[in-house]
């Protein structure tokens, strides 16, 4: 009796463990192309914004107020896959709000496209942790990729 209460205490997850486990869906929906993984994060009214460098070095900003094109573009077959890799990964927690915040470095199989930071913010709804805004930052350099990282990709 003392073992199987043990193991249920273990096998709990905290709720940032499950907010994690979100993030963590959302990319490994993207690496294998499976857009239905990927939709099971998103809340149904989720915004997408992208902070970039213009070819001018301006800061840009876009915008994507649902998650179709995305979805359509993961989903959409192609010969490689799209690896996002996170480290720093920092959750905060009140009620039944969320906010994660994560370096990362984008890949195409194994080249390297891009990094940046993540910032996620996620409702706890009936079905659990949904993400209902997403936003980014994209440059192709400077990037401090951690080695273990950068070794996978050699």
């Amino acid at each position: 009796m003392g073992i199987m209460l043990a193991f249920g205490v273990y096998a709990q997850g905290t709720p940032e463990d499950d907010v994690r486990a979100v993030i963590t869906r959302l990319f490994k929906g993207m690496q294998l192309g499976d857009s239905a993984m990927v939709r099971s994060t998103f809340s149904g009214d989720v915004q997408f914004v992208t902070i970039a460098s213009n070819k001018d070095g301006l800061s840009s900003r876009h915008t994507e107020k649902n998650a179709v094109p995305f979805l359509k573009a993961v989903g959409t077959p192609h010969a490689e896959a799209w690896n996002e890799e996170i480290w720093n990964l920092n959750v905060n927690i009140d009620g039944s709000l969320a906010q994660a915040w994560c370096d990362y470095a984008f890949y195409v199989d194994r080249k390297f496209s891009h990094c940046g930071v993540d910032a996620f913010l996620l409702h706890k709804e009936k079905e659990g942790w949904k993400i209902f805004h997403l936003a980014d930052t994209r440059r192709p350099a400077p990037c401090l990729i951690p080695k273990e990282i950068e070794a996978r990709y050699k």
